[in-house]
């Protein structure tokens, strides 16, 4: 026979009757801490990095353009000059002297490339510009419409 449970053992549960819970009160979100704010550096001090590192990059792809074109204009002015060779042959040697001239002239220019650094250049761009407004504003006229019929007739090529 089972055995009835006894008077005390039926009124704990009751005695233990849970009471109303107060309402807690709502938990106050805080904003997530950006990661720099962490390492103790700021938005600002982050932009002014990128800045710096950006101007850094911009400078050593212009040094290695700047290196890139002036070894260029020197093979483009050995050409020439061994062009100037074969118009003394065939045109006479007033024209050859024409083209090396022209070769001097490239030449000149590559190897003043070769000795300013690009700070330099770009400091000479902005007195010339500063000094010839009308001809910078030209030149940059010319060059735009270069590139864009480049830019026609490619799209052409492509669609043909």
């Amino acid at each position: 026979m089972a055995k009835a449970p006894s008077p005390a053992a039926s009124a704990e549960p009751v005695a233990k009757k849970a009471a109303p819970r107060a309402k807690a009160a709502p938990k106050t979100v805080k904003p997530a801490k950006i990661e720099a704010e962490a390492d103790g550096a700021t938005f600002k001090d982050q932009a002014g990095n990128f800045a710096k590192n950006a101007g850094d990059k911009a400078r050593d792809y212009a040094n290695v353009g700047k290196d890139k074109a002036s070894d260029a204009l020197s093979g483009l002015s050995g050409m020439v000059d061994d062009l100037a060779k074969t118009v003394d042959e065939k045109f006479g040697a007033q024209y050859g002297d024409y083209a090396r001239k022209a070769a001097g002239t490239v030449s000149g220019v590559a190897d003043a490339l070769k000795d300013k650094n690009v700070d330099d250049l770009v400091e000479d761009t902005r007195k010339f510009i500063r000094e010839k407004p009308a001809v910078a504003i030209g030149a940059a006229a010319a060059v735009g419409f270069v590139l864009m019929r480049l830019m026609k007739a490619g799209s052409n090529d492509k669609g043909a």
